[in-house]
């Protein structure tokens, strides 16, 4: 026999057995309320249903019986009753409530607006929702605030808002990407014209706290038309109060930040582009901190979209830092560039080593490309070169070697010879900084007469400009390794070597390295402009300057740098690879002490 307890002080509700009935195990014999809620007390065992104590409407006390369960062995001197009145639970999928969550969460696919949809194909590009499936992998994406709809309930219907304005214009989630979880924030050009409301602020202001409160690795979509005046459901006069700018600015240099951008992005939402650490654009778009209609409002003319901030413009002048062709191309190299930063692969494979014994010619005046000394270190298929039509006298590069993520920069002999302007000194500079930042080891490539000097270049601010690379090194909490291809001259080599040779966990050269505190040429004709000036002008002259010079060739050859223990060692091109992966192995990585910062520009 079963003794029907009360579990607790509460009103008994109403009796679901009638005595004589007979249940089955589980079946719900009685239901009780307290603090406004239900609970049910169902059978331990099958049996038939006793006297019961206490009738709907009666308060019980905790512990006290409300009836007695017979065994069904002794159900035979029962009277017959009915069957008892409980129901079984309709399958979920047949719930009313499951059914309207299943209702409305229908309106934020994009089978929804098939319209919406085909005018954005038609265009050749992507939705919020395709790119973000093309980026994550398969399956892993889970949606944050997909429900939110545009805060202007006091203009529009509760239904053409849920039709209309899905998710208020951007999807905002957490996914994964190469199996590691990432924030993803899309603005959705087909809601409003991806314009930031007010509820996709409050989305992206979770998001970015999720991010920043977990160390999570963000990625903005961030084509859109900036603000919108038309949410009237907050009271607000000009929305200058929004933490988003300042939350998004926040996460520099704590986690990895990267922008994509197909389409226009204009305004606010090219102001959070501005803040990633990379922008991967595609060549169709257009970037600016003003669209047609503010430009003209503020009496600057008439502009179309296109003419704003087009992307040629927008990847020489260095705001782009990977220009691609379509949306395809920008997620991979989304996905390639966030792999920097998800560990070492188990698998990888070395170009051939002997390659670099040809990259520098023999003819120490013929120019060549670097940018093949640093396929020939990297692993293959890992280069990802950044900033690619800007300050091209460096070339900078993430990459891997023998698997292990590290930035790669490389003077560049085809553009000034290799000197240094204040472009390639900006980027120089930012790009340490962004190594230092996430802490990815850095690898410098030297050929360089030095800095840039002149009139005109002077004009150009040089010497601020170029100071910056000398400051970015002296902060470095990563490990600097330099190779001297050829040229080592001057404050432009100490610059690329983090200040000076000995600044560097170590610092060597190729056979083909030169090296001298001036342009070699310079240097004779300064230090002995008075010997040449003793003889007349013609062959006699220029025999003694040729003279001369080879004299400094050759007392500034690399392996009297070696000799005289200014540089560490002198090796075979071959074995650049295995010097590196040496010395990444040996040098260590500061902690972060929460100082670190990548300039935006």
């Amino acid at each position: 026999m079963q003794n029907i307890h009360s579990p607790l002080q509460a009103q008994l509700v109403q009796w679901l057995v009638a005595p004589g009935a007979t249940v089955a195990a589980g079946d719900v014999l009685v239901i009780l309320e307290a603090m406004k809620m239900e609970h049910e007390i169902r059978a331990q065992q099958a049996g038939c249903v006793g006297e019961l104590f206490f009738q709907a409407g009666e308060a019980v006390a905790e512990g006290e019986l409300l009836g007695v369960l017979m065994p069904v062995t002794d159900a035979a001197a029962q009277p017959k009753a009915s069957a008892p009145t409980s129901k079984t639970p309709p399958p979920l999928d047949k719930r009313s409530d499951l059914q309207k969550l299943q209702t409305r969460l229908a309106f934020t696919h994009d089978a929804a607006r098939p319209e919406a949809v085909a005018k954005r194909h038609a265009q050749g590009l992507r939705t919020a929702r395709e790119s973000i499936a093309a980026l994550c992998d398969p399956d892993s994406f889970v949606e944050y605030g997909a429900l939110a709809v545009a805060a202007q309930s006091r203009r529009r219907s509760a239904d053409d808002l849920m039709r209309n304005t899905p998710a208020d214009g951007m999807v905002t989630g957490i996914g994964c990407v190469n199996g590691q979880r990432v924030v993803v924030m899309a603005y959705d050009f087909t809601v409003l014209a991806g314009t930031q409301g007010m509820r996709n602020h409050q989305k992206t202001d979770r998001m970015l706290g999720v991010a920043l409160h977990n160390k999570l690795p963000v990625v903005l979509f961030a084509e859109g038309g900036g603000g919108r005046p038309g949410d009237v459901d907050v009271a607000i006069v000009a929305g200058l109060n929004l933490a988003t700018f300042a939350s998004f600015a926040r996460l520099n240099g704590r986690v990895p930040v990267l922008g994509v951008v197909a389409g226009r992005c204009f305004a606010g939402n090219a102001a959070l582009l501005g803040c990633c650490d990379v922008i991967i654009a595609t060549k169709g778009c257009n970037i600016g901190m003003g669209g047609p209609a503010m430009v003209e409002g503020g009496g600057l003319g008439a502009f179309k979209p296109a003419q704003i901030g087009p992307s040629e413009v927008q990847h020489g002048n260095g705001v782009i830092d990977v220009l691609v062709d379509d949306e395809v191309q920008a997620v991979w190299a989304a996905r390639h560039y966030l792999s920097f930063f998800q560990g070492t692969p188990a698998q990888w494979q070395a170009p051939p080593a002997e390659a670099l014994r040809h990259v520098v010619p023999e003819n120490r005046l013929r120019v060549y490309d670097t940018r093949s000394a640093m396929q020939g270190i990297a692993d293959e298929g890992s280069l990802l070169h950044l900033r690619t039509g800007f300050g091209v006298g460096i070339h900078t590069a993430l990459a891997r070697i023998a698997g292990r993520p590290v930035g790669l920069m490389a003077n560049n002999p085809l553009h000034l010879g290799g000197a240094i302007d204040a472009d390639a000194a900006d980027k120089a500079a930012r790009f340490m900084q962004l190594c230092n930042a996430h802490g990815l080891p850095i690898v410098s490539l030297v050929d360089t007469p030095g800095f840039m000097v002149g009139p005109d270049t002077e004009a150009a601010a040089q010497v601020r400009h170029v100071s910056r690379m000398f400051v970015a090194a002296a902060h470095l909490r990563v490990p600097l390794l330099s190779v001297v291809l050829r040229k080592g001259y001057g404050l432009g080599a100490m610059a690329m070597t983090g200040g000076g040779f000995h600044e560097t966990l170590a610092t060597v050269a190729w056979p083909t390295g030169e090296f001298g505190g001036m342009g070699l040429e310079g240097a004779v004709r300064l230090g002995y402009r008075k010997e040449l000036e003793a003889l007349p002008e013609g062959p006699e002259r220029e025999a003694l300057f040729e003279q001369l010079l080879a004299q400094q060739y050759d007392n500034g050859s690399a392996i009297n740098m070696a000799t005289t223990l200014e540089i560490d060692a002198v090796i075979d091109p071959a074995e650049t690879r295995n010097w590196l992966v040496a010395g990444l192995a040996s040098g260590q990585t500061r902690p972060f002490d929460g100082t670190l910062a990548i300039d935006t520009w």
